[in-house]
């Protein structure tokens, strides 16, 4: 998409929760090119063009209306209260559904949240994945059946339709469209900017029960910081657990709970990622890229990820490259 500034469209609707409409002008309108120019144009609507009341104390003055649409190449949906009616008559609004019908064919469509239940009752969810807040699951899987319900993950990707869990997922989902748009490089100075993780991935778990270890635990976060800085070498949970001068079982016990993800996959995914950056940015060979990754061997780079991302070390490179002239 370099060379042209995307438009994201945030459809701000009565009742909608201020932090899900400032995520996407945050994440988007935060990345910048080379040279510093916007890659992205964010704009909000409303569906009369009006200011829109919020579940807080103030309302929000939005300057277009839902003719917006038409011109989005994503369009974002923030959660609003009426989409926790527990009846369903207020999950799609009249007017939110023919505003939607406006969208062109291949406009990407997002929600935050809870604005799943809108996806769904529109029917742009059928038959395909998605996720929601995990505190809804139940409701929502009652209510539309015909949607593969992900309650577990953070986001869901396919392709055209994107959903989000609740609150940060959001952060999450729109870095993940950065970089999938325009490479690791410039995800992560967006995520330096905005001082938030870099990458969660969309399959980590949503709901964590020990997200902050007790004062009195000692946290894995210095170990790793510190594998980060050697995803060359060939590190084994018994040296991760003994740099945390803790046992391999507490260890294992604490670093999921703090991460949601057992210390293998959290260093699986920590080398998939430094080896996507790697072959974004540098022309290293495959075996070169897959050595500095702590992969070992190209034949393991490949298996990792085809399984990842379905595509090759090469394709990768190509698709990544291409997709940005």
């Amino acid at each position: 998409m370099a060379g042209r500034r995307h438009r994201v469209v945030v459809v701000a609707l009565d009742g909608v929760y201020p932090f899900e409409l400032s995520i996407p002008v945050r994440i988007f309108g935060t990345a910048t090119g080379e040279r510093g120019e916007p890659l992205y144009e964010v704009l909000t609507c409303s569906l009369d063009g009006g200011p829109v009341t919020t579940d807080a104390d103030f309302t929000v003055a939005v300057a277009h209306g839902p003719e917006l649409l038409a011109s989005a190449g994503t369009v974002v949906i923030p959660p609003f209260v009426a989409c926790a009616d527990d009846s369903g008559q207020e999950w799609l609004p009249d007017r939110l559904g023919a505003a939607l019908r406006t969208v062109r064919p291949g406009t990407r469509i997002v929600s935050l949240c809870t604005a799943a239940f809108a996806l769904a009752a529109a029917g742009l969810l059928d038959g395909r994945p998605a996720t929601t807040h995990w505190n809804r699951s139940e409701q929502f899987r009652n209510a539309f059946p015909e949607v593969d319900l992900r309650p577990d993950v953070l986001f869901v990707d396919d392709g055209d339709v994107l959903t989000a869990a609740g609150v940060a997922a959001g952060v999450d989902l729109c870095l993940h469209l950065v970089r999938r748009d325009h490479g690791s490089e410039v995800a992560n100075r967006v995520a330096r900017l905005c001082i938030v993780p870099p990458w969660r991935d969309g399959g980590q778990a949503q709901y964590i029960d020990r997200p902050v270890p007790p004062a009195a635990e000692v946290s894995t976060a210095a170990v790793r910081e510190w594998a980060l800085e050697r995803l060359h070498e060939p590190l084994s949970l018994t040296e991760l657990a003994g740099r945390a001068r803790m046992s391999v079982r507490t260890f294992s016990r604490r670093f999921r709970d703090e991460v949601g993800l057992t210390p293998v996959q959290w260093l699986t995914r920590q080398r998939i990622e430094h080896a996507r950056r790697l072959l974004e940015t540098t022309d290293l060979p495959v075996d070169r890229v897959a050595t500095a990754a702590g992969f070992g061997t190209g034949a393991s780079l490949r298996q990792h990820l085809s399984t990842t991302l379905g595509v090759s070390p090469i394709a990768y490179r190509n698709t990544f490259r291409a997709s940005a002239h």
